[in-house]
């Protein structure tokens, strides 16, 4: 029997669960897009919504230790997914589909790219 203990477990960083949650988002939203399922579309793209407004909200705050530059950058970002998410409302393009995905590919990306470098 494999038993691990807690020293033994491997644990995500923060990075890693953010870029794990934004690379989940994305995923979510191209295979309901696929789908043609409309509900599902919907839907995903509400939780790509929520995990953005998180990601405004923790960069916002007047204690997180991000810099200026890459505080501002992410706010920009999820005024740009809160646009886009609205924009679709009467019918999703394949355009903004794209650029949501890409969004937070990108972003995971650079997570990632942080935590290793």
């Amino acid at each position: 029997m494999n038993m691990m203990t807690n020293t033994q477990a491997t644990a995500l960083s923060l990075a890693e669960e953010d870029a794990l949650a934004l690379t989940q988002a994305a995923l979510e939203i191209s295979r309901a897009n696929e789908s043609k399922d409309e509900k599902r579309l919907a839907a995903a793209l509400d939780r790509n919504m929520q995990l953005w407004v998180g990601i405004r909200t923790m960069v916002s705050a007047s204690n997180n230790p991000l810099p200026m530059a890459i505080k501002d950058n992410l706010v920009r970002l999820a005024s740009f997914v809160a646009q886009k998410t609205f924009e679709m409302q009467n019918g999703a393009s394949i355009k903004t589909i794209e650029a949501l995905v890409n969004t937070n590919l990108q972003i995971a990306e650079g997570l990632l790219e942080k935590r290793g470098g």
